[in-house]
């Protein structure tokens, strides 16, 4: 299909025939969700081994007694799990519970309100504050940002991270901007790892920010690839140590798409001077993480060769799925103006693109057939997409069968929508 080029005629013949289609769909009567990026049962097996492993044995290599209270840093076996899945040292790293988005909004909390320095260097202290926010992006760090009111601004992501030039020019043009969301490796929707260039601009960011900038590194799939071969990530840590930065950057990680997704151990890595600040706050609302839970992880990925084993386990179940996805999208649009779509080796999410101002009808259409999307627009601040194109489409939940089910679904609902849209826009 080329709907550009197509007659009035030939549109009109497309949009009944998959009107016909659609309503063939419709009498299967679905019921199919491709909305969150979470484990299916079968990732979630692969870490059962971890009930009762501890077999009565509480006691961490240090020596503490993880069933009783202390501890905020972490355990130092769990610092060093921390650390192989973030490329950092695990002096750099604090421990937290189960939930990485806890820590994010704890930290940003602490900028915002307190300080990671000192009272003074709250953002709360300077008026307005803004966020630069990749787009496609997470929903969920666009939560964070609306809880506190910050202001987020929307910059480009391109095949190799954000669009450096206008996240440059808007950090020198504008004091206000207190710092910018990434998601560096298998960046989510679009699967984009960062290039080295990229990784070096943003450690670079510090030297022309304002006071108290901070990058929030969200590496939530560092170790989440789908091939042997998968693009390497330069370290940000080394980045800032390089050029005088380090307090810049403050990176964040978890277990929740390793293990078991609700009950992982999360991780936060930065300066001693950041985790000074983040540390004064945690003292104020918490006597400890637990303890057990972190050394039930590290008893069961007790390397980084293990870890790697079991992370190649997730990648032999995620990967038919994302063959499934992909290779519908190639066999119904490669060679059309239908939509444009990355081909991730790793993460969670396959990001398409339809024509402009397609996304939601496409969305509305499949929900109506039985097939959940994540909502048109949730990949943008304030769930607007100016261009209304994104679809994120998550397919590690379902079996691979259900995914190439969905999959005809999505691809009828995009022809039809794009076939109706290009009708109106005619006349």
């Amino acid at each position: 299909m080329q709907l550009d080029n197509a007659s009035v005629a030939q549109l009109r013949e497309w949009e009944s025939q998959l009107t016909e289609q659609y309503q063939a769909i419709l009498a299967k009567k679905l019921n199919l969700d491709l909305t969150r990026g979470k484990p299916s049962a079968e990732q979630l097996n692969l870490s059962d081994a971890m009930d009762g492993l501890l077999n009565g044995n509480y006691i961490a290599a240090d020596g503490t007694d993880t069933r009783n209270y202390g501890g905020l840093d972490g355990l130092p076996e769990a610092k060093q799990l921390g650390a192989h899945i973030m490329d950092v040292d695990a002096a750099n790293v604090l421990v937290g519970g189960n939930s990485s988005l806890t820590l994010m909004f704890q930290v940003m909390l602490t900028a915002y309100q307190f300080g990671l320095k000192d009272a003074a260097s709250a953002w709360k202290n300077e008026g307005e504050v803004k966020f630069l926010c990749p787009v496609p992006g997470y929903d969920r760090h666009y939560t964070v940002c609306d809880q506190l009111g910050i202001k987020m601004i929307n910059v480009p992501m391109t095949s190799t991270g954000p669009d450096m030039d206008v996240v440059e020019s808007l950090i020198k043009a504008d004091k206000s901007i207190k710092g910018m969301w990434c998601v560096p490796k298998y960046s989510n929707p679009t699967g984009v790892v960062y290039s080295d260039e990229t990784v070096e601009r943003i450690a670079k960011l510090g030297q022309i920010a304002s006071a108290n900038f901070r990058v929030f590194w969200d590496n939530a799939y560092s170790v989440h690839d789908l091939t042997p071969n998968a693009p390497k990530l330069a370290s940000i840590l080394e980045a800032t140590r390089r050029n005088g930065t380090e307090d810049s950057v403050v990176q964040f990680a978890s277990t929740s798409k390793i293990t078991h997704a609700g009950s992982g151990v999360a991780f936060v890595a930065a300066s001693a001077a950041n985790l000074a600040g983040f540390k004064k706050f945690l003292n104020s609302c918490t006597i400890g993480p637990d303890k057990v839970n972190q050394i039930r992880h590290t008893r069961f990925l007790p390397t980084k060769d293990a870890l790697m084993a079991h992370m190649g386990k997730h990648a032999e179940l995620l990967n038919p799925r994302f063959d499934a996805v992909l290779t519908a999208l190639g066999k119904a649009f490669d060679g059309t103006d239908l939509g444009a779509w990355e081909k991730p080796v790793g993460g969670y999410f396959v990001s398409f693109d339809t024509r402009k101002g397609c996304a939601k009808e496409t969305v509305r259409l499949a929900a109506e057939a039985g097939v959940k999307l994540t909502p048109a627009g949730a990949t943008y601040p304030y769930g607007k997409d100016p261009e209304d194109r994104n679809i994120r489409i998550a397919p590690s939940v379902p079996t691979v069968p259900e995914v190439v089910g969905a999959m005809e679904v999505f691809v009828t609902c995009v022809k039809l929508a794009s076939v109706k849209q290009q009708l109106a826009s005619l006349g």
